[in-house]
């Protein structure tokens, strides 16, 4: 299966990586690269339109070439409800939690649940936590799946082919801090739509159209399969393909799943996690990051035309390779005994794209996984800096923020290189089952915690916590008995053993059940400990966002000492540096030149717009239809498809 790319391939591969780097660079020379707040949350400076972008970008990894569309060619139209659900939750994004992260002035998710709840205990935990799901999950995902599409178009060696996306992503990413990331996400969702676009159309053509696809899908299946539709049931395609709300039952999907544990997982994903919020932080003002959760949102709708439905017809063009059902046939074609609907999306490139356009496709790879490679990074160094770092070194400088931000980057990605010989050993499709199930094992907890931290404020902080104990042990519980007893493979004379926690309650219910547990336990607990004065609550929850004043912390509470180093002494530099110095200086983001000394009412002013929740009417009512015009969108096309 693998591609000599032509001279025009290289070409356009060159051309990317020439305008990513550029957009990269270029942004390392902005101001305010020497703060925190112009590190790790852009100076507060963004325009809608790159936060939006950002957003999508972040989101639309390599995962969703090898993924998204891995799963239309095996179920069908189901998938499409992972997209369009997340139309919502990013509205519910912009209009009801960025208000309070903002009022409260955090930077970061546990940053917020220390000023929401005080104690340490939280703050902590969600950080550790945090990064090692990005780890093992986030970066396994994006590197595996990248790794899969570029050994599928070039032959190449895996570590060769990381070494240099990381290489060149570390570049700009540990230089430039979020604004980096946010200018060269912009250009790569602008090079992922062109480029998905058009192997959009050439599918359709190749097809026949919307109607012929919806024909040959029914029996879009191998030779043997259709000999044999008994043994080979779970080859041919399923009756409900053309619907999204499946049997709550029988279906891959259940409808109740879908609406009820999906939301769970999707809040957690799109309105708690750092990556996405961290984007709607480094806007201007909440106008426009509003703008650009909205703007995030409606590029969501178009996924199902630029990744489902390819996805599904290259199972009709391609049926031997993508649909194969027999384990030993399946290792043939992919070299994976699960199933080769991973490869729907790489072999549509490699068959119809024309060339010179591979390439361009190569690129629109590659600016998918960057994108998300480098909100990975950016946002796990900044919850290991602001809330890991500083709790141990309290009278840290700025400097020394700076430097161990873009050091946590390094580190990152040195352990994402050491982990490419699991993944290379775990090539099994039962790694993507794994991938998508731990999150309902870990998500809904923290969705439920943030939810009743934003509107219910007799939660306490006992109760948060052990919460999330219990909820920790009955995932963990759960997660075991998942790499336990694995499902058996499609084609296999395997009987499946597992217990009926497993083979009746998919990963969807066992997230409402999971969700029930959190709150259930976290309420109990909060009503038998002691509440949090109405004082420590203000500006930090969804009823008390406007309060004028900001919320009393304790001394006992103020864990991190002078904010953001403002006692950092000032030390001579000599005028004429070194070469080394200057390269030194300009990649950690210091600034020799002496700073003026801010007073206290200057401090405050800046505080005050950093923390303001006020918008221009004309920006509101804007970003109000566009939300509304994207909703009742939404809802047509669930409709449709239902």
């Amino acid at each position: 299966m693998v591609e000599v790319l032509e001279a025009g391939d290289y070409v356009s591969i060159a051309v990317y990586f020439v305008l990513v780097l550029s957009v990269g660079l270029w942004s390392t020379f902005r101001p305010n690269r020497d703060s925190t707040a112009g590190y790790f949350l852009a100076g507060k400076e963004m325009h809608w339109f790159p936060v939006g972008a950002s957003i999508y970008a972040s989101n639309v990894g390599a995962p969703m070439f090898i993924g998204l569309a891995g799963t239309a060619a095996a179920g069908g139209f189901a998938c499409a409800i992972y997209e369009w659900h997340a139309i919502y939750l990013l509205i519910a994004l912009g209009w009801i939690f960025v208000p309070v992260y903002v009022a409260s002035g955090a930077f970061t998710m546990p940053e917020y649940l220390k000023k929401r709840f005080g104690g340490r205990r939280l703050r902590v935990y969600l950080s550790g936590l945090a990064l090692i799901l990005y780890i093992l999950t986030r970066i396994t995902a994006e590197v595996y799946s990248g790794a899969i599409f570029i050994q599928q178009l070039l032959g190449l060696n895996l570590y060769v082919c990381v070494v240099v996306i990381l290489g060149v992503t570390a570049i700009y990413t540990v230089a430039g801090g979020l604004a980096a990331v946010i200018y060269t996400d912009t250009l790569q969702t602008i090079i992922l739509l062109i480029a998905s676009f058009i192997l959009m159309i050439i599918s359709f053509m190749e097809v026949g159209g919307w109607e012929q696809m919806m024909r040959k899908y029914v029996t879009a299946a191998t030779n043997y399969t259709l000999a044999d539709p008994e043994k080979y049931q779970c080859g041919m395609p399923r009756k409900d393909f053309f619907h999204i709300f499946r049997d709550p039952v029988e279906g891959d999907l259940p409808w109740t799943g879908t609406v009820f544990g999906l939301t769970t997982l999707g809040l957690w994903v799109w309105c708690t996690d750092q990556i996405m919020v961290q984007r709607c932080l480094s806007a201007k003002n909440l106008s426009h990051a509003k703008g650009g959760s909205v703007f995030a949102a409606i590029l969501k709708i178009f996924n199902f035309f630029l990744w489902i439905v390819p996805g599904m017809i290259s199972r009709i063009l391609f049926p031997d390779d993508v649909a194969c059902a027999d384990p030993d046939h399946c290792e043939r074609v992919c070299q994976n005994r699960a199933g080769c609907t991973n490869i729907a999306y790489p072999l549509l490139v490699l068959r119809k794209m024309p060339v010179g356009l591979k390439g361009v496709m190569l690129a629109a790879l590659l600016a998918a996984l960057m994108s998300s490679l480098t909100s990975i990074f950016n946002s796990a160094s900044s919850m290991f800096t602001m809330d890991i770092w500083k709790r141990f070194r309290t009278k840290a400088s700025q400097s020394e923020l700076m430097i161990v931000g873009r050091v946590c980057v390094l580190v990152l990605i040195g352990i994402s290189i050491l982990w490419l010989p699991i993944l290379q050993a775990a090539q099994s499709g039962q790694l993507w089952s794994y991938l998508q199930a731990v999150s309902s094992y870990t998500a809904p907890p923290w969705t439920c915690i943030f939810l009743l931290a934003l509107f219910w404020n007799r939660t306490t902080e006992p109760g948060a916590f052990w919460g999330l104990m219990i909820s920790l042990v009955a995932g963990v519980i759960r997660m075991g008995m998942d790499f336990s007893y694995p499902a058996p493979f499609c084609g296999s004379d395997d009987v499946d053993n597992r217990p009926v926690v497993l083979s009746k309650i998919g990963f969807l219910h066992f997230a409402i059940i999971l969700s029930g547990v959190s709150v259930l336990s976290t309420v109990i607990i909060s009503l038998l400990t002691k509440p949090r004065p109405p004082e420590k609550l203000r500006r930090v929850t969804w009823w008390t966002r406007h309060d004028p004043l900001d919320a009393e912390e304790s001394d006992s509470e103020n864990d991190f000492g002078p904010e953001d180093g403002d006692d950092e002494p000032v030390t001579p530099i000599p005028k004429n540096k070194s070469v080394g110095r200057k390269l030194y200086n300009w990649l950690c983001g210091i600034d020799d030149k002496p700073k003026p000394k801010i007073t206290k009412e200057e401090r405050d002013l800046i505080k005050k717009k950093m923390t303001s929740i006020s918008e221009h009417p004309r920006a509101r009512r804007v970003a109000n239809i566009a939300a509304i015009v994207s909703a009742v969108v939404t809802a047509f096309l669930l409709g449709f498809f239902y």
